[in-house]
């Protein structure tokens, strides 16, 4: 990090540990009063981290839930991938299956998800075989990028130019959508057409990622080894090491004024505050 340019991290901040004792942890996304839900998923549970302090289950059994984002209703999109489905969960826990399949066939397995600013959704469909599936082989023909339309009427794919798509973010004026290939070890990003297709691929960051966010400032967070986070021009700008956890899965701004960033990593919930706030938040 170039010693003129400034931390994202506050003065003082260290990274704290906020809960453990978990078997994967996953998806973090924060609601509209800055609550933090994350997965568990070998134990099949959505936990909450409370902005008051606290953690609590949200729900389990949790369909295998994975990663998971807010739309502007409040409801929690999560990628349940015991049948390869993608739900929206209400506030009171209640079950909507939004997708299942693709022309007839079962999804591989929704990773990772992003809701645009009018509701609706991209997702990352890769494969990675689960223990608790009866299948083996992929379901579809690759490994690609869907978009489900704001009416969910329309479900299509939008990248299939990748090896393995992993994280997916977009930025809060719905033009731009960021995804990592994490077989190949890059990030991407697309200019977001007004049918919902993706155009003018450009390289975001020479590195994959599990999963990710934005900032306030553009700056994207990547995940894997600790977090990583480059600038808009796609440098390497600050590392933030967790060094008490073998992987870092993604990555959320949260808490009542989201300038904490949580970190899913393996068996522990971090956070550590930072100057900067969410890029996109819930309202």
């Amino acid at each position: 990090m170039s010693s003129a340019r400034r931390s994202v991290v506050a003065p003082g901040a260290s990274l704290e540990k906020l809960a453990g004792g978990f078997d994967f942890t996953e998806g973090p996304t924060c609601d509209a009063a800055g609550n933090v839900f994350f997965t568990d998923q070998p134990n099949d549970r959505i936990l909450k981290w409370n902005a008051t302090g606290g953690l609590s289950t949200f729900l389990q059994p949790a369909g295998r839930a994975n990663g998971m984002y807010f739309d502007r209703e409040g409801h929690l999109i999560a990628c349940a991938d015991e049948k390869n489905e993608l739900w929206s969960i209400d506030p009171g826990g209640a079950i909507n299956v939004l997708v299942c399949e693709y022309e007839g066939k079962r999804l591989n397995g929704p990773n990772d998800v992003w809701v645009r600013p009018d509701g609706a959704i991209y997702f990352t469909d890769p494969f990675y075989q689960r223990s608790w599936w009866t299948h083996e082989t992929m379901p579809q023909d690759g490994q690609h990028v869907y978009f489900l339309s704001a009416d969910r009427r329309r479900l299509v794919r939008v990248a299939e130019d990748l090896e393995k798509p992993n994280g997916i973010i977009g930025t809060p004026d719905g033009k731009t959508l960021f995804v990592a290939d994490i077989a190949a070890g890059m990030t991407y990003r697309y200019d977001i057409a007004a049918d919902g297709t993706l155009t003018l691929k450009t390289l975001a960051a020479n590195l994959g990622s599990d999963g990710m966010t934005l900032d306030n400032e553009g700056n994207l967070y990547l995940t894997g080894d600790g977090v990583s986070v480059f600038d808009g021009a796609g440098q390497l700008i600050e590392r933030i090491l967790v060094p008490d956890e073998r992987w870092t899965a993604n990555v959320s701004f949260g808490g009542r004024d989201r300038h904490m960033l949580f970190i899913t990593a393996t068996t522990g919930l971090y956070g550590i505050m930072t100057r900067m706030t969410a890029a996109n938040a819930a309202k």
